[in-house]
């Protein structure tokens, strides 16, 4: 078993938030705010036939965030969680996920709509949306978020994981 494993950047997101404070907590916070995903030029080929889709489910690397407690004050709640039970960005590895929409290629550039993330956010791989392979069936639970999910849509990020952040352990 390997304990490191390399990632390599396939392009870069570009967005309007450039610090955290302007920034949502997740995409439907951000679901009008448009971003460009501009992909390596050695892999443009890999774009054939993505604009057929609407949605697609970024995987990115969260650069700003170093180290990690698997206890965190989410942003959505006063009391500490299970790390694994949050979508904190400070975690042992440090990958994003977005479902966003695609409006357009252009050669090598995405536009899209409904980024969350901040400006030059490394993308490490791009997946289409397919409801019919990502919808789970059935009902669906959302733990200790059942009561709060509504509030991301206007809760904005804040300095609770950055860096600078007291409670880091790693």
């Amino acid at each position: 078993m390997h304990e490191n494993i390399l990632f390599k950047r396939i392009g870069t997101i570009s967005s309007p938030y450039h610090t955290l404070s302007d920034m949502p907590i997740q995409p439907i916070g951000a679901r009008d705010t448009e971003g460009r995903i501009t992909l390596l030029p050695k892999l443009a080929e890999g774009l054939s036939d993505l604009q057929g889709f609407s949605h697609l489910i970024l995987l990115y690397h969260f650069h700003n965030s170093q180290g990690y407690s698997l206890s965190v004050t989410p942003f959505l709640d006063t009391q500490k969680r299970g790390l694994f039970a949050t979508r904190a960005p400070r975690r042992p590895n440090s990958i994003g996920l977005s479902v966003v929409e695609l409006l357009r290629v252009e050669g090598t550039e995405l536009v899209i709509k409904g980024i969350d993330v901040l400006n030059g956010t490394p993308l490490l791989d791009i997946k289409p949306y397919v409801p019919a392979f990502d919808s789970p069936a059935g009902p669906v639970r959302t733990g200790w978020l059942e009561s709060s999910a509504h509030a991301a849509q206007q809760h904005r990020s804040d300095a609770r994981f950055t860096n600078g952040d007291t409670n880091r352990t790693r």
